[in-house]
């Protein structure tokens, strides 16, 4: 299997949207983010300056304080974010769901540990991180991985729903 690095199929958002324009479902700090890939909750609260960094809807949100914490959501919306947040965007042609699943993987989350910086806080390494090794895939297999997995994702929380349910 022939394999390329992740910066072949996507790269960083540096865009910038104003505070006035977002509200606390739309804004991502690594606080509002659940650990384990568990995705996003409400935030508590806006930042203070004017602008934010800027995502949309597909777009991959990793925090990158702490990598160890496996902290990622793909954006269901448009919205802003902290600074802490690596924000993804798949390249044109990319499917971003496929995206998602390489960087939810428990392989890039151990390769993002491993070459973090910091010991207290540690960061993770942009660079390094986009040099991470991915298959190369034709796009109809991306898009089979990504409906294949998607599915199991929709059972699961189904499941949790139950379960949930269940409890109460």
């Amino acid at each position: 299997m022939d394999y390329k690095s992740l910066s072949d199929i996507c790269s960083y958002v540096n865009e910038r949207i104003a505070t006035n324009d977002i509200n606390l479902n739309q804004y991502i700090s690594t606080e509002n983010m659940i650990p384990n890939k568990g995705g996003v909750t409400k935030s508590k609260k806006l930042p203070n300056g004017k602008t934010t960094k800027a995502y949309k809807k597909g777009d991959i949100l990793i925090s990158n304080i702490r990598p160890y914490f496996r902290k990622i959501w793909h954006a269901t919306q448009e919205g802003g974010c902290s600074g802490d947040i690596l924000v993804v965007r798949a390249k044109q042609g990319v499917n971003s769901r496929f995206l998602y699943y390489l960087l939810s993987s428990d392989s890039f989350f151990e390769f993002d540990n491993a070459t973090s910086k910091g010991t207290k806080m540690p960061r993770g390494d942009k660079k390094a991180i986009m040099q991470y090794r991915i298959p190369d895939l034709p796009p109809e297999n991306e898009q089979k991985v990504a409906s294949i997995l998607g599915s199991l994702d929709k059972r699961i929380i189904l499941n949790e729903k139950i379960n949930h349910h269940l409890v109460a």
